[in-house]
C-alpha cells in the first residue's frame, strides 16, 4: 500500500463502503496504514478516538433504517464517551413508545425497552447516545459493580461530561419503582468513600 493511500485522510473513521471493503480496510490494518477502533471502523494511526469517532464506528453496525429508533445506552453509551472498554455488544436503548419486536433481528446487538425523556439523549456522530446522566444511571442500575464502578468513575472524573456525584445520586433516587435501586446507590457510596485502591 504505500504510506498512505488515496483516500485515506487522518482523523477520519474508514469502514466498509464505495472507498475500501472490508478485507481492503482490514489488508491495510495488518500494514499498519489503519488501527482498528471497532469492529468495521477503522482510524489512521495517531488518530484520537473521539466519542463523535466512537459513534460513527458503533453506527456502522446499525442498519441504516433503524438507526434513528434506536440509542446507544448503558455500557455501549460508557464507551463512546471514553470511559469503558469497547462492548462486545451495542446496548441499544428503544423508547417504549416504539414497537421493539421488528428490531430483534439485529445482530451483535442487546436491546433494552425503556422510557426516554427529552434530556436522556444527544447526538454524537450520527448516532443517538444516551446522555452522560443517563448513561451513569444506566450503569448504576442496570450493569455489574465490577464492570459499574470503574465506568462511574471515569464519567465522573471527565469535567466536560458535566456530571457530579450528588447529581447522578438524586438521580437515581428520583427514579420511581426501579428494581436494583439499593444497589446502585450502594455503587455510588463506594465511589464516595474513596478514590479507586
Amino acid at each position: 500500500y504505500g504510506p498512505i493511500p488515496s483516500g485515506v485522510t487522518p482523523g477520519e473513521l474508514y469502514s466498509p463502503g464505495s472507498m475500501f471493503t472490508w478485507p481492503e480496510l482490514q489488508a491495510m490494518a495488518s500494514d499498519g496504514v489503519l488501527v482498528q477502533l471497532y469492529q468495521r471502523g477503522y482510524l489512521p494511526p495517531g488518530t484520537r478516538a473521539t466519542p463523535q469517532l466512537r459513534a460513527r464506528a458503533a453506527a456502522v453496525l446499525i442498519r441504516p433504517a433503524i438507526r434513528q429508533r434506536v440509542v446507544a445506552g448503558r455500557m455501549t453509551a460508557a464507551w463512546i464517551f471514553g470511559c469503558a472498554t469497547e462492548p462486545d455488544r451495542l446496548a441499544l436503548l428503544v423508547d417504549a413508545n416504539r414497537r421493539i419486536s421488528s428490531l430483534r433481528s439485529t445482530r451483535g446487538c442487546t436491546f433494552h425497552e425503556v422510557r426516554l425523556g427529552p434530556f436522556d439523549v444527544v447526538s454524537l456522530g450520527g448516532l443517538m447516545v444516551s446522555s452522560p446522566l443517563r448513561t451513569a444511571v444506566d450503569v448504576a442500575v442496570h450493569v455489574e459493580a465490577e464492570r459499574a464502578v470503574p465506568a462511574l468513575r471515569a464519567l465522573l472524573g471527565k469535567p466536560e461530561l458535566g456530571l457530579q456525584l450528588r447529581l447522578l445520586r438524586l438521580a437515581v433516587e428520583a427514579t420511581p419503582r426501579m428494581p436494583h435501586k439499593r444497589a446502585a446507590l450502594a455503587k455510588l457510596e463506594y465511589l464516595q468513600a474513596g478514590p479507586a485502591p
